[in-house]
């Protein structure tokens, strides 16, 4: 407060910065004081009326009673309570018929109806309330879910703090087809708890790191790895979100799941070589052609049991149990592990019954579609081309197939795997060296043994697939060796050094050290060492020199 001369002007810095001194004019206090309506009690009555909210004239006009705002909360409290549940359990919130005279009313509304019917409490304020008082409605949802999705953002990300993070994402489009991100953080918290958290999703046109990073706050120095779909735009060398990070911080490295990129190192092949793709284009036909009909099933069963009949009593094959069992071909899928080999080990051992599956369909098939498509795939199945890549398909993805399904097991560790990657591609590299003679006598007696036309290598290699104007005469073995047999082993281990990179191996295979199983028996110091030099952020040439000591110490202790 300040001094005052006369009623209502104040003036003097005696109560507020110097202080009061004059205490023999203790009158002083009552000039102090003045009049009703002077500067003091104005001030004095602006303070009580801000002290005492409810006797403002607005808290009179919007006055409510106390059980109304009691029922209010508890209406609120359920509706919360529903809402978290269904968020919880990751459930549909609305459905398609939500009328008061529908049966089912989807979750949302058929929960808080049970809810209301088994709790007296909510059930006397409920019966009671106005339609629009309810807190049901659309809007107010979407309002209630955004509310719960920004506090458990604002929680995750607070639970993270500073700390060092990698962040996990894979992209997809929604049945409306909007591009959708979702985005999953890894850190370790306060408590030295490795953390894993679902972050949320994000619509985004061009999976731009601006409109991540912008949403969510988050900081790229503090990024220590990321992983993307394996043919995501975000992982692309030059344009991608991986590229992008990198720039900012050289320690973001990416690392994606080994079983996920050796799968992805195969449709890449299929991508980039025509008559592999066309292979597996007509492979997927006849897995189509076989698998749509029940019938054509039970032809494909009794055509093999006859085949397998003939070969008993023949010799050629010998019975016991768990031989000879029967066989369907089934659609391999991009994403599931191995089911290509899977696939083609099926077409070479029903190749006879196959055949001649497709010759009854040709023959006593009405549907014009079915019947045109058994008519193309007769004719291809029959002809060396299409025996000779499905022998070649076989030959190399029976090498990874081992490596997959390793890379699948739970138990797996770090080095085992990288030691299997890397024979995988010595064995590749083998065949590549010493395997066409091999393959082409294995394709030989195929043919032989199915009444395939064996083509002489020395002749010109016919084609219908390019115009003759622009065809380029190449002999049959150029063909095979060179633009099939060649291109495709070269392609695969191009694909495997791209995606099991020496930096991402290294870097694995130094975290490997630190693994406390039997005693440390993986510790390395170089190797530890060399793992440090990867964060040049974190660790100084100085600190580095420091580290060698410090990491004896440390494998004494623990082994201690």
């Amino acid at each position: 407060m300040r001094s005052h001369v006369g009623e209502h002007r104040g003036s003097g810095e005696a109560f507020i910065t110097k202080g009061f001194t004059n205490w023999k004019k203790s009158d002083r206090f009552q000039v102090h004081v003045g009049g009703l309506n002077n500067a003091h009690n104005q001030a004095w009555r602006n303070c009580q009326a801000l002290m005492k909210q409810k006797q403002h004239i607005e808290g009179a006009m919007c006055k409510q009673s106390r059980q109304v705002k009691v029922e209010y909360r508890i209406r609120l409290t359920a509706i919360l309570d529903c809402i978290r549940f269904l968020l919880s359990q990751g459930l549909a919130f609305r459905g398609n018929k939500e009328s008061p005279s529908s049966t089912n009313k989807e979750n949302f509304l058929q929960l808080v109806d049970f809810l209301v019917n088994h709790n007296e409490t909510i059930h006397e304020v409920w019966k009671n309330t106005r339609g629009n008082l309810k807190l049901t409605s659309p809007p107010i949802q979407k309002d209630f879910v955004r509310a719960a999705a920004s506090e458990t953002t604002k929680a995750i990300l607070d639970d993270q703090g500073d700390s060092l993070f990698a962040i996990m994402i894979d992209e997809s489009r929604d049945i409306s087809v909007k591009e959708q991100m979702v985005v999953a953080l890894r850190y370790v918290n306060k408590k030295g708890q490795v953390i894993e958290r679902f972050l949320g999703m994000v619509h985004v046109s061009d999976t731009s790191a601006s409109s991540l990073f912008a949403k969510h706050k988050l900081s790229l120095s503090r990024i220590r790895g990321q992983g993307y779909d394996g043919e995501s735009n975000m992982r692309g060398e030059y344009n991608g979100l991986k590229s992008l990070i990198l720039k900012e911080n050289c320690s973001a490295f990416y690392i994606h799941c080994f079983a996920h990129q050796l799968q992805f190192a195969l449709v890449a092949l299929v991508k980039k070589h025509s008559e592999i793709a066309s292979f597996f284009n007509q492979v997927a036909t006849l897995s189509n052609v076989v698998g749509a009909s029940a019938k054509r099933r039970d032809i494909l069963r009794e055509s093999q049991i006859e085949k397998v009949d003939e070969a008993l009593k023949e010799g050629e094959i010998s019975s016991g149990r768990g031989l000879n069992q029967e066989a369907t071909i089934k659609r391999a899928g991009d994403t599931r592990w191995s089911s290509h080999f899977g696939t083609l080990l099926i077409i070479v051992s029903l190749f006879s019954s196959m055949i001649d599956m497709l010759d009854v369909i040709e023959e006593d098939e009405t549907s014009l579609t079915i019947k045109g498509d058994a008519m193309l795939l007769l004719k291809y199945m029959q002809s060396f081309e299409f025996v000779f890549i499905l022998h070649l398909m076989k030959k190399v993805l029976s090498i990874t197939h081992e490596l997959s399904q390793a890379l699948q097991r739970s138990d797996q560790d770090i080095v085992n795997a990288m030691k299997l990657v890397k024979v995988s591609k010595q064995k590749l590299q083998t065949i590549r060296d010493k395997g066409w003679d091999s393959l082409l006598n294995e394709v030989s007696l195929f043919c032989d043994h199915h009444e395939v036309v064996m083509l002489n290598m020395d002749d010109t290699y016919q084609t219908y697939k390019k115009s003759k104007r622009n065809l380029e005469k190449v002999s049959n073995l150029h063909y095979f060796q060179v633009q099939l047999f060649y291109q495709v082993i070269d392609r695969r281990l191009q694909e495997l050094n791209n995606r099991f990179t020496e930096v991402g191996t290294e870097l694995l295979l130094c975290v490997s050290c630190l693994s406390p199983r039997d005693s440390f028996s993986a510790f390395d110091k170089e190797k530890l060492l060399r793992l440090a030099q990867f964060y040049p952020s974190e660790f100084s040439p100085i600190q580095i020199l420091a580290l060698d000591s410090q990491l004896e110490n440390y494998f004494i202790d623990v082994c201690s």
